[in-house]
């Protein structure tokens, strides 16, 4: 059977007691994603460079961040100098983006190409062999608690072809309305790594909620 990584996305966290939410993560889940919106990009803003600083302090787990943000590549050196150990750029804001991928990996971190909705995964072909994983959004990025979009499932999976033929090392996360419900047909697809906000924070076991997610495959 399949494991799944959960990477719970603090974005859901209660920001009130951040440090209780984060010590929840390390204890139950596999990586810490953090959500970076400037209200540029996408139609919200999320928290900036404290927060991420104060995150990554207590992390004791791998720590990924997406970036939804246009010029992303001035904050990559100041997340590798914070503890950040990946970074996902979107497709649809990276006007270079070999460059930026390259950029990424150069500072040492691992580098992720994320995806829209409306864009299509045959657009990828190339990025992939270079790219250490594909972030598939299943909702439209900008907020939490939205419901997954159901013909993510066929993108997953037409993307899982394109890259057993150019790089079968690269990984498929996917971002957006996932829950226990629907992650089989997630993993299915080929998905290796989810990113869940509400089904974990909201839940009335968070840590319950984390392995649920892990094992429900």
């Amino acid at each position: 059977m399949k494991r799944m990584i959960v990477a719970p996305s603090m974005l859901s966290a209660d920001f009130s007691c951040l440090k209780k939410d984060i010590d929840l993560v390390n204890a139950n889940a596999d990586i810490i994603h953090l959500d970076i919106m400037d209200g540029v990009f996408v139609p919200n803003i999320s928290y900036g460079t404290p927060v991420v600083k104060t995150i990554c302090k207590f992390a004791r787990i791998p720590v990924e961040a997406h970036l939804m943000i246009v010029e992303p590549q001035k904050f990559f050196a100041d997340y590798k100098s914070y503890g950040v150990s990946s970074i996902s750029v979107h497709y649809e804001a990276c006007n270079h983006l070999d460059r930026t991928v390259n950029q990424i990996k150069e500072l040492g971190m691992k580098a992720g190409v994320a995806i829209n909705p409306h864009t299509g995964v045959g657009l990828l072909e190339d990025i992939v062999k270079v790219a250490d994983y594909i972030l598939v959004m299943s909702v439209n990025p900008g907020f939490g608690g939205q419901k997954y979009i159901p013909y993510s499932t066929k993108k997953i999976a037409e993307l899982k072809k394109i890259i057993n033929q150019n790089n079968p090392n690269c990984l498929i996360e996917v971002d957006g309305g996932v829950t226990v419900e629907n992650i089989g047909e997630i993993a299915r697809a080929g998905a290796d790594i989810v990113v869940a906000g509400s089904a974990v924070f909201s839940a009335p076991d968070a840590a319950e909620a984390i392995r649920k997610l892990q094992s429900a495959v």
